[in-house]
């Protein structure tokens, strides 16, 4: 498994966000400008994020972004799974994968169970995280 850029960007706009939280909303400029990420780039990740009611928007001179939850209630994991394609260590543990992706042996793979205590140890580890451990 490796996170890809667009997951950990995603990370760093909640960080920006829960950092910079005085209530109001926060443009998408000061955000690319302190996290020197561009701004294309960062509309389709907030895109994710706000689709997937992570985040309030607000339109006009004084609209941006902002949680819309205290950062101990986001896990990391739920971040992460917004912005990944997968966060499963092989793909024949991933649950999203197509049916064509699965391995023909899995009913009699030996290390499929090493494989699926690594999944559930890597989301374990991810959903235990929160923004408020990270500020």
């Amino acid at each position: 498994m490796m996170i890809s850029t667009k997951g950990r960007y995603a990370l760093s706009i909640m960080l920006d966000l829960a950092t910079h939280n005085a209530g109001d909303y926060i443009s998408l400029k000061d955000i690319a400008e302190r996290q020197e990420i561009s701004m294309k780039y960062l509309e389709a990740i907030i895109s994710k994020l706000s689709k997937g009611g992570l985040v309030d928007s607000a339109r006009g001179k004084s609209g941006g972004y902002k949680l819309n939850r205290k950062p101990e209630d986001y896990s990391i994991g739920e971040i992460l799974s917004l912005t990944e394609t997968t966060l499963a260590p092989v793909a024949c543990v991933d649950c999203n994968c197509d049916t064509d992706q699965h391995c023909k042996n899995e009913q009699a793979c030996l290390a499929r169970p090493m494989w699926n205590e690594l999944n559930e140890i890597i989301m374990n580890f991810l959903n235990s995280k929160t923004l408020a451990d990270l500020l």
